[in-house]
Protein backbone atom coordinates (compact mmCIF):
# COMPACT_ATOMS: atom_id res chain seq x y z
CA UNK A 1 0.00 0.00 0.00
CA UNK A 2 0.79 3.88 -0.34
CA UNK A 3 2.75 5.62 2.55
CA UNK A 4 -0.27 6.77 5.22
CA UNK A 5 -2.38 3.71 3.85
CA UNK A 6 -5.75 3.84 1.49
CA UNK A 7 -5.44 5.00 -1.95
CA UNK A 8 -2.92 6.15 -4.03
CA UNK A 9 -3.00 9.81 -4.65
CA UNK A 10 -3.64 11.24 -7.95
CA UNK A 11 -3.14 10.19 -10.88
CA UNK A 12 -1.88 6.61 -10.05
CA UNK A 13 -4.93 4.78 -12.01
CA UNK A 14 -4.05 7.04 -15.39
CA UNK A 15 -6.51 8.98 -16.95
CA UNK A 16 -10.26 8.56 -16.66
CA UNK A 17 -11.05 7.45 -20.13
CA UNK A 18 -7.53 4.45 -19.89
CA UNK A 19 -5.35 7.32 -21.93
CA UNK A 20 -7.28 8.30 -24.51
CA UNK A 21 -8.40 11.78 -24.79
CA UNK A 22 -11.66 11.42 -25.54
CA UNK A 23 -14.19 8.41 -25.90
CA UNK A 24 -14.68 8.74 -29.40
CA UNK A 25 -11.13 7.81 -29.77
CA UNK A 26 -11.01 5.13 -27.22
CA UNK A 27 -14.41 3.71 -29.35
CA UNK A 28 -12.74 4.05 -32.66
CA UNK A 29 -9.34 2.21 -31.24
CA UNK A 30 -11.62 -1.00 -30.22
CA UNK A 31 -13.37 -0.87 -33.79
CA UNK A 32 -9.97 -0.92 -35.09
CA UNK A 33 -8.91 -4.06 -32.91
CA UNK A 34 -11.67 -5.65 -32.62
CA UNK A 35 -12.86 -5.42 -36.23
CA UNK A 36 -10.42 -7.68 -37.07
CA UNK A 37 -11.00 -10.69 -35.50
CA UNK A 38 -14.76 -9.89 -36.29
CA UNK A 39 -14.00 -9.67 -40.35
CA UNK A 40 -12.12 -13.18 -40.11
CA UNK A 41 -15.01 -14.65 -38.11
CA UNK A 42 -17.90 -13.49 -40.83
CA UNK A 43 -15.97 -12.62 -43.75
CA UNK A 44 -14.63 -15.84 -44.66
CA UNK A 45 -10.99 -15.21 -43.06
CA UNK A 46 -10.27 -12.53 -45.47
CA UNK A 47 -12.01 -9.66 -43.94
CA UNK A 48 -10.25 -8.88 -40.67
CA UNK A 49 -8.46 -5.56 -42.36
CA UNK A 50 -11.20 -3.76 -43.44
CA UNK A 51 -12.65 -2.33 -39.59
CA UNK A 52 -9.18 -1.08 -39.37
CA UNK A 53 -8.94 0.39 -42.45
CA UNK A 54 -12.59 1.45 -41.97
CA UNK A 55 -11.01 3.18 -38.44
CA UNK A 56 -8.21 4.65 -40.49
CA UNK A 57 -9.58 6.38 -42.77
CA UNK A 58 -12.50 7.96 -40.43
CA UNK A 59 -10.29 8.97 -37.71
CA UNK A 60 -6.78 8.66 -38.60
CA UNK A 61 -6.11 12.12 -39.79
CA UNK A 62 -7.72 13.68 -36.66
CA UNK A 63 -6.73 11.22 -33.67
CA UNK A 64 -2.65 10.14 -33.54
CA UNK A 65 -4.05 7.53 -31.42
CA UNK A 66 -6.32 6.06 -33.29
CA UNK A 67 -4.18 6.11 -36.18
CA UNK A 68 -1.33 4.64 -34.02
CA UNK A 69 -3.96 1.48 -33.21
CA UNK A 70 -5.26 1.53 -36.39
CA UNK A 71 -2.46 1.27 -38.55
CA UNK A 72 -1.16 -1.66 -35.88
CA UNK A 73 -4.34 -3.39 -36.49
CA UNK A 74 -4.77 -2.82 -40.28
CA UNK A 75 -0.79 -4.04 -40.55
CA UNK A 76 -1.61 -7.54 -38.68
CA UNK A 77 -4.72 -8.43 -40.50
CA UNK A 78 -3.21 -7.79 -43.78
CA UNK A 79 0.37 -9.57 -43.36
CA UNK A 80 -2.14 -12.64 -41.80
CA UNK A 81 -4.62 -12.30 -44.70
CA UNK A 82 -1.63 -12.82 -47.13
CA UNK A 83 -0.46 -15.77 -44.87
CA UNK A 84 -3.65 -17.19 -45.05
CA UNK A 85 -4.35 -17.16 -49.24
CA UNK A 86 -0.66 -18.62 -49.40
CA UNK A 87 -1.57 -21.41 -47.06
CA UNK A 88 -4.45 -21.92 -49.39
CA UNK A 89 -2.13 -22.78 -51.90
CA UNK A 90 -0.28 -24.68 -49.99
CA UNK A 91 -3.05 -26.74 -49.22
CA UNK A 92 -3.81 -27.17 -52.48
CA UNK A 93 -0.41 -28.17 -54.39
CA UNK A 94 -0.10 -30.73 -51.49
CA UNK A 95 -3.68 -31.82 -52.77
CA UNK A 96 -5.23 -31.36 -49.07
CA UNK A 97 -2.83 -33.30 -47.12
CA UNK A 98 -1.80 -29.66 -45.39
CA UNK A 99 -5.24 -28.95 -44.92
CA UNK A 100 -5.41 -27.72 -41.37
CA UNK A 101 -2.25 -24.72 -42.32
CA UNK A 102 -5.23 -22.51 -42.88
CA UNK A 103 -7.38 -23.14 -40.12
CA UNK A 104 -4.17 -22.98 -37.85
CA UNK A 105 -3.51 -19.56 -40.08
CA UNK A 106 -6.77 -18.59 -39.53
CA UNK A 107 -6.72 -18.39 -35.52
CA UNK A 108 -3.58 -16.16 -35.25
CA UNK A 109 -5.80 -13.23 -36.04
CA UNK A 110 -8.63 -14.26 -34.40
CA UNK A 111 -6.78 -14.70 -31.51
CA UNK A 112 -4.41 -11.97 -31.07
CA UNK A 113 -6.83 -9.59 -32.24
CA UNK A 114 -8.72 -10.38 -29.55
CA UNK A 115 -5.65 -9.53 -27.23
CA UNK A 116 -4.74 -5.59 -29.12
CA UNK A 117 -8.71 -4.92 -28.29
CA UNK A 118 -8.19 -6.05 -24.27
CA UNK A 119 -4.95 -3.85 -24.61
CA UNK A 120 -6.70 -1.12 -26.31
CA UNK A 121 -9.51 -1.25 -23.66
CA UNK A 122 -6.72 -1.03 -21.04
CA UNK A 123 -5.63 2.27 -22.89
CA UNK A 124 -2.09 0.38 -23.96
CA UNK A 125 -1.05 0.04 -27.46
CA UNK A 126 -0.54 -3.25 -28.69
CA UNK A 127 2.17 -4.49 -30.66
CA UNK A 128 1.32 -7.26 -32.41
CA UNK A 129 3.61 -9.95 -33.24
CA UNK A 130 4.48 -11.46 -36.74
CA UNK A 131 3.19 -8.15 -38.28
CA UNK A 132 4.89 -6.33 -41.66
CA UNK A 133 4.70 -2.71 -41.26
CA UNK A 134 2.23 -1.85 -44.84
CA UNK A 135 1.18 1.26 -42.90
CA UNK A 136 3.39 3.21 -41.08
Amino acid sequence: PPPGGGYPAGGAYGAPGGGYATNDDKTWALIAHFGGPLGVVVGGSLLGWVAPLIALSVKGQQSPTVRAHAAASLNFQLTWAIALVISFVLAVVTCGLLFFVPLLVALVPIIFGIIGGVKANEGTLYRYPMTYAFVK
